[in-house]
């Protein structure tokens, strides 16, 4: 190893939420502790993602293996050298119990860092950092996916527009646009003088936007109650946009306008087999193999926030041959599954709902948007500031790196819902809370 290059230190947490995670340090020296190995094998018997992601890793450090010795340290591709170690400091710092495996992980780099090297040990886990930080370590989030929440990508741009040109694109429907505008965006252009608005949709050709004309109708007896859930149901109610990203807090109506448009293009206009409502099981407490019963009654906790979407639906959409959610999976018009559950399938022809995606990594989203077969359309809803996964925050998790990585593709449409609309009460938690 070069003495004057930069020594990451990588934690097993990297390696669970990106397995090629080691190919973004280029022209460094990297080191993986032993005791991430040890972790490795252990999650490697998961059946959930962090098994597959387990999995990946220790196979790609098994090829690395194969091109020479991790204990002297094998050559990347990326220009970096890759090697194992189990180095233990002379003299550990005080205060650090040697007995858990994530401070032998962060006394490696302790070690390697008193032989002189400049360490940076990477870790997703912000507690193992700051421990890292008060032995005099420079500890690092693993910021490769990472997006900057407060630039995040819209989707409806708020314009200030003249009332000529609100008359014209009544009176045309279109109007010529200089202002350059991603595929699927949308326009909301406000007269300030006359109080007067209009919504307009971005020309997929450029240059021009298209009125969107008053709303008729409902999707399964639900109609939007501002312009960004009209926004959203144009969206997956498009069969040409085929990934649709909501984002927004509690209450604004994500789950219920994706479910409410998912049913519509299902059960009304047949233009898919079968809607798949998923969501990730993010255990707070014990995993869902250790509760009681069959796969059914294990899924009926966590995917409770689906059901109540679901009847809320039910109770005003009356068709005859939809009375009830178990007559729907019955039929198999609906199929609701967890989203450990779906890795390996192919969906072709369906309404995929994936609910709290910002609970899935950049890693995980790639696997589960990747499963989409042809004639698919995959809709995922999530809220940025409520994360279970430890690991993730509003900018690394999987659904804000989408959004930012998508925007501008032709099949793509995003919206950021901002107002509740489920009550007053509601919106004043989601706001002072």
């Amino acid at each position: 190893m070069a003495e004057d290059s930069k020594l990451f230190v990588i934690d097993t947490n990297v390696l669970i939420h990106n397995p090629e995670s080691i190919m973004s340090f280029r022209d460094n020296d990297i080191v993986i502790p032993l005791e991430v190995l040890e972790e490795l094998d252990k999650l490697k018997t998961y059946p959930d993602q962090r098994g597959k992601s387990a999995r990946d890793a220790i196979r790609f450090l098994d090829s690395t293996a194969r091109r020479g010795s991790l204990n002297e340290g094998v050559r990347l591709e990326n220009g970096s050298t890759l090697r194992v170690s189990f180095r233990r400091p002379a003299q550990p710092p005080e205060g650090l119990d040697p007995e858990k495996v994530d401070n032998r992980i962060i006394m490696c780099a302790y070690a390697l860092q008193q032989e002189g090297r400049k360490v940076f040990f990477v870790s997703k886990d912000i507690n193992a950092r700051v421990k890292a930080t008060a032995i005099g370590l420079k500890a690092v989030d693993y910021e490769k996916q990472k997006v900057d929440i407060a630039t995040l990508y819209q989707g409806l741009r708020e314009i200030d527009a003249s009332g000529e040109s609100l008359a014209r694109l009544a009176g045309t429907g279109e109007l010529p646009w200089k202002e350059r505008l991603f595929p699927n965006e949308f326009a909301l252009l406000r007269d300030r003088a006359s109080g007067s608005q209009a919504l307009a949709r971005s020309d997929p050709a450029g240059g021009r936007l298209v009125a969107l004309g008053p709303w008729e109708g409902a999707a399964s007896g639900i109609s939007p109650l501002n312009e960004r859930q009209r926004v959203a149901l144009e969206l997956l109610l498009d069969d040409e946009v085929r990934l649709v990203t909501l984002v927004g807090k509690a209450g604004t109506g994500k789950t219920l306008l994706a479910i409410a448009a998912g049913l519509k293009s299902t059960v009304e206009d047949k233009r898919y087999a079968r809607m798949l409502v998923t969501r990730p099981v993010v255990p707070v407490g014990k995993d869902i193999g250790y509760l009681p019963g069959e796969k059914s009654a294990k899924m009926a906790a966590w995917m409770q926030p689906v059901f109540d979407n679901l009847e809320q639906i039910l109770g005003s959409y009356h068709r005859p041959n939809v009375k009830s959610v178990e007559q729907l999976v019955k039929d198999r018009v609906l199929e609701i599954e967890a989203l450990s559950f779906i890795r390996g399938r192919s969906l072709p022809s369906q309404y995929m709902i994936v609910d709290e995606a910002q609970n899935l990594t950049p890693h995980e989203i790639k696997t589960l948007v990747s499963r989409a077969g042809q004639g698919t359309k995959v809709v995922l809803t999530g809220d940025p500031y409520q994360i279970d996964n430890m690991y993730l925050d509003a900018n690394s998790n999987g659904l804000s790196y989408l959004v930012e990585a998508f925007k501008g593709q032709g099949l793509y449409g995003h919206v950021t819902l901002q107002r509740t609309e489920r009550s007053e009460l509601a919106e004043l938690a989601a706001s002072l809370l």
